[in-house]
């Protein structure tokens, strides 16, 4: 059976020329395999946190419309390595292959599942460090006697809100004059 492959080419706004260059290049591999070009999605977003049309790309693969998704380099499809393990362990799940161009990998094959195997072992150290990394730099911020977390309110608006209170007014009424949420009028009261 013939493999129903999807594109996905993604820029960021300062290199959208390559856009054209990605996609003619992945629709020659398609051609080269003998695969079927189903679907070509490409998105233009610099560092976005949210790509809705790679999205829509993971939902094609979970509602099994596709059997492959090709991307031009990695980092095209993920903005890190947990981020790109991940999405490949749930295609790897779906049974759908994934294949990037530039760094010649191919999950559709024996070594390219070996491959991502090796991935996520680089994703976990990844989280490990940075793990690492974070309680270093609070516990020397600590040390250095830096209050950590959100700032607390100033004694001005504390004083207002206590006053408030002891005239009788409700929490409600408290927030629509102070702009202060009930929650934190609620614990300046108990304090």
């Amino acid at each position: 059976m013939q493999k129903r492959v999807a594109i996905y080419a993604r820029v960021s706004t300062s290199e959208q020329k390559s856009l054209e260059a990605q996609s003619e290049k992945m629709k020659a591999y398609i051609k080269s395999r003998d695969w079927f070009h189903v679907k070509s999605i490409e998105e233009v977003a610099s560092g976005a946190k949210t790509r809705p049309k790679r999205q829509e790309l993971l939902r094609m693969a979970r509602r099994r419309e596709i059997d492959v998704i090709i991307v031009w380099k990695l980092d095209r499809w993920g903005r890190s390595v947990q981020d790109v393990t991940g999405t490949l362990n749930e295609l790897q799940e779906l049974g759908v292959g994934f294949v990037s161009i530039t760094e010649a990998l191919d999950f559709t094959t024996t070594m390219g599942r070996a491959m991502a195997g090796l991935l996520s072992v680089f994703a976990e150290f990844e989280r490990d460090i940075l793990r690492e990394r974070v309680r270093s730099g609070l516990e020397h911020a600590r040390a250095k006697g830096i209050r950590l977390g959100r700032p607390g309110m100033d004694t001005l608006k504390k004083k207002k809100v206590l006053s408030l209170h002891r005239r009788g007014m409700t929490k409600s009424e408290i927030e629509r004059q102070t702009g202060i949420s009930r929650r934190s009028i609620g614990r300046i009261c108990n304090e």
